[in-house]
């Protein structure tokens, strides 16, 4: 063995990360919080989305792309080692725009992916005619939208099911209700302080979701995160129309139609609330009529993780060596290149060179201007 590796936080992100860990021939616990726990991991719409990520920062762009190109072969790898189909399609993805406005801001996204992008660019406006082609339920008001081949989902739960499997055969340990109260060294040893336990470890990964910048804090690290409030709709299962995601609205395998993109800044509480969901129902009605039909069978609110300043952070400790910290919003999208790249670079002890951008030491740049 390699020593021992502990990963705070037992969501798809810590799951992912401690996969790489274990696959690079590391003991590896994951300590996670409680059921009460707020849990991005079962609340997001499983979306695996790059079009518009890193439009003004193209290190963030290449990286989600890189994580979306490797989808194809972890999904079928997950499915191979641990006999889950986590659902997986990438046929492109659509943004649609319902009035000049919401296209003039679509167009100038597009313009702006193109020009960081450059002869890499995978993004592009299209007509009316090409939606509807690809969505026939779509409605008639739709006057365009972005495109990217790229984008695609998956079933998240399914998700977190094949990613616990895998940890399983891969030996790695998940402790549950087992609260982290801060990471610091102990003589020369690198230590996992909890309110009855004391663990030690060569490397240390704080993924805690929001919890991670009061971890990270402990071991010297800055991740400035906010909370995000999303709700989101499922209806009943209808037959299969929605072959192509919206940012808005994608349909699963099983036919349910999943709506709801909102976020609410700043709030802690779960649950949802009448005007966003009706908000969310227009809207799902306006970009599909034959929705205004379907029967709703639940809904619910999540606590998201969101860097500050909406790009992933990814921390290495100088007071404590070997302590790491991971946050992102984007979890689902970077679930590969987490599991792939991440978690073997930090078993090396390092992290890969394609996130040096994405470090904390920008929000040391921004509060020095």
């Amino acid at each position: 063995m390699a020593g021992r590796g502990i990963v705070i936080g037992g969501g798809i992100v810590g799951l992912s990360i401690a996969i790489g860990l274990a696959s690079s021939n590391m003991e590896v616990i994951v300590l996670d919080g409680g059921d009460a726990d707020n849990r991005a991991s079962y609340g997001n719409a499983g979306l695996i989305w790059v079009q518009s990520k890193g439009a003004d920062h193209l290190p963030y762009a290449l990286w989600s792309r890189r994580s979306a190109s490797m989808w194809p072969e972890f999904s079928e790898r997950l499915l191979e080692q641990t006999g889950i189909d986590v659902e997986y399609e990438r046929r492109g993805g659509l943004s649609l725009c319902l009035d000049e406005t919401e296209l003039a801001a679509r167009r100038a996204m597009v313009d702006q992916v193109a020009a960081q992008l450059g002869t890499q660019n995978d993004v592009e406006f299209v007509d009316a005619a090409f939606v509807r082609d690809r969505l026939p339920g779509v409605s008639p008001h739709v006057l365009g939208a972005s495109w990217c081949p790229a984008d695609g989902h998956v079933n998240p739960l399914m998700l977190m099911g094949a990613l616990k499997k895998r940890c399983d055969a891969l030996g790695v340990t998940i402790r549950r209700n087992s609260r982290v109260e801060a990471v610091r060294m102990e003589g020369s040893h690198l230590t996992v302080m909890g309110a009855d336990f004391r663990m030690r470890g060569e490397r240390v990964v704080v993924a805690a979701g929001l919890a991670t910048e009061k971890l990270a804090a402990t071991a010297g690290m800055t991740v400035p995160l906010k909370p995000v409030r999303g709700q989101i709709v499922v209806t009943e299962r209808m037959k299969r129309v929605i072959d192509y995601p919206t940012p808005t609205i994608r349909q699963a395998r099983c036919g349910s139609v999943i709506f709801g993109n909102s976020h609410e800044e700043d709030v802690t509480a779960t649950g949802t609330t009448l005007p966003v969901m009706a908000s969310h129902a227009q809207r799902a009605m306006a970009e599909f009529p034959f929705l205004a039909s379907a029967r709703v069978l639940r809904s619910w609110g999540a606590i998201r993780v969101m860097p500050v300043d909406g790009k992933p952070i990814y921390a290495r400790s100088i007071d404590c060596p070997g302590a790491y910290a991971v946050a992102c919003h984007s979890g689902i999208t970077l679930t590969a290149v987490h599991a792939n790249i991440i978690g073997p670079a930090i078993a090396a002890d390092c992290l890969p060179r394609a996130v040096a951008t994405l470090s904390p030491e920008r929000f040391d740049a921004v509060a020095h201007h």
